[in-house]
């Protein structure tokens, strides 16, 4: 009776230590976990800067406005008969 509880005990232990800290073990679920929450964090940010960025291309494609926005602020320019003034504090 004695080497069959013994018996029991050493099988107990070992599949412990496996589900522990062996291959598949409960640490191992929970760095996965936490890899998982961190990448679906940064796919969430890459999401909304490609939204931005899509919004932008349709408002360049559609219209004339969004690309007199990026003349002026980008590069400095203005139309034709308007008079630019610079302000120096």
């Amino acid at each position: 009776m004695k080497a069959i509880i013994s018996s029991l005990v050493i099988l107990f232990v070992l599949l412990q230590f496996k589900l522990w800290f062996g291959e598949g073990s409960v640490m191992d679920v929970w760095q996965l976990k936490d890899a998982i929450a961190k990448q679906q964090a940064t796919n969430a940010q890459l999401k909304e800067r490609n939204q931005a960025l899509i919004a932008e291309v349709n408002d360049l494609k559609q219209g004339l406005d969004a690309i007199e926005e990026r003349a002026r602020s980008e590069l400095g320019m203005i139309k034709k008969g308007e008079t630019f003034y610079q302000v120096v504090e």
